[in-house]
């Protein structure tokens, strides 16, 4: 199977390559490369320029083929690539579920946090391997790698929970990961690239 199956689906395995990110049997993949990320980062003419330079890849998913319907749980590994935009860390888009559900994130390989905010109120968890991070019903959520290395994670998810990407760029995402020095430097989302706005907090 190279895509989503077709339910009713009947039990079967899916060997799980945490080294090298493969689920087997694959499912749909997609790759983000720094012109799909418009809008994300604070400083617009760093992402320009990074755009223009070659427009890299900044992150992978790999899904297993259990398809994104009601009741069934589908899988995906993310992978992103280490890097910074006008010293913002590397990132997925970043969404909300229209249909509120949990989600379970299991960290894989290298660094990376998790990124949550409710609309009111933003919370970072620092995920690295072997740690889960539980996204609860209603959170906007999204990765950062704030590692030298490739950050990948597994994600398991309710299949009707769906994908609301546009959520995001209406709403931020109330914190902004920074590199600073050795550091991360979480910033209010709100904080003008090039200045050091108060910290919220350091990690």
């Amino acid at each position: 199977m190279s895509t989503s199956a077709t339910p009713p689906l009947q039990p079967f395995a899916i060997r799980f390559g945490a080294d090298n990110a493969t689920l087997e049997p694959q499912g749909p993949t997609l790759q983000r490369r720094m012109s799909d990320l418009e809008g994300l980062f604070a400083d617009r003419r760093a992402w320009e320029q990074a755009v223009a330079d070659g427009d890299p890849v900044v992150y992978t998913v790999v899904s297993s083929p259990v398809p994104e319907t009601a009741r069934e749980l589908p899988q995906s590994i993310t992978t992103i690539f280490p890097g910074d935009t006008g010293g913002e860390f590397w990132m997925t888009k970043g969404h909300q579920h229209p249909d509120p559900q949990g989600e379970i994130y299991l960290g894989l390989e290298g660094h990376g946090g998790l990124l949550l905010f409710d609309g009111e109120r933003a919370e970072w968890l620092d995920i690295s391997p072997g740690v889960i991070g539980y996204i609860p019903p209603g959170w906007a959520h999204r990765s950062v790698n704030v590692g030298d290395e490739p950050y990948r994670f597994l994600a398991v998810y309710p299949g009707s929970a769906g994908h609301d990407y546009g959520w995001v760029l209406t709403h931020g995402m109330g914190l902004r990961a920074r590199r600073s020095a050795d550091r991360v430097e979480l910033v209010p989302f709100g904080t003008p690239a090039g200045t050091a706005g108060p910290t919220a907090r350091s990690h």
